[in-house]
């Protein structure tokens, strides 16, 4: 009888060790497919030279003028306290994320776009 209790001990012990030891095996196989997915869509943003309209803090919406063409758009994340300090007619540079069919999901990002600098002259020769 004691051999039996020691041999159903040792199994416990021996199961108990196996699934302490899968765990982390298993959280560390989930930490690769997070980058990838992060990656991804990082990947799926892209930059778009506009002329800022308006923004609707309550609808958390911008509207942009690209071209001649006028769209709004959803706001998310740090555009939505970015918005509120542009002025219309300000020239901005929107950070869109797009959807995974490639079409504009939301502006993540907009910033009031660089000042053109002219062109530096050449000292002139005495």
């Amino acid at each position: 009888m004691k051999k039996l209790a020691l041999l159903l001990s040792s199994f416990a012990l021996v199961a108990v060790a196996y699934a302490a030891d899968e765990k982390p095996a298993a959280k560390a196989a989930e930490k690769p497919a997070a980058a990838k997915a992060e990656k991804a869509a990082a990947a799926k943003t892209h930059n778009v030279d506009a002329e800022f309209v308006s923004s609707d803090a309550e609808k958390k919406t911008v509207t942009l003028k690209v071209g001649a063409e006028t769209n709004t758009a959803p706001l998310q994340g740090k555009a939505i306290a970015q918005a509120k300090s542009l002025k219309a007619g300000e020239k901005v540079t929107a950070t869109c994320k797009d959807n995974a069919e490639g079409k504009h999901e939301a502006v993540i990002a907009i910033k009031a776009a660089a000042a053109e600098k002219p062109a530096a002259k050449a000292p002139e020769k005495k």
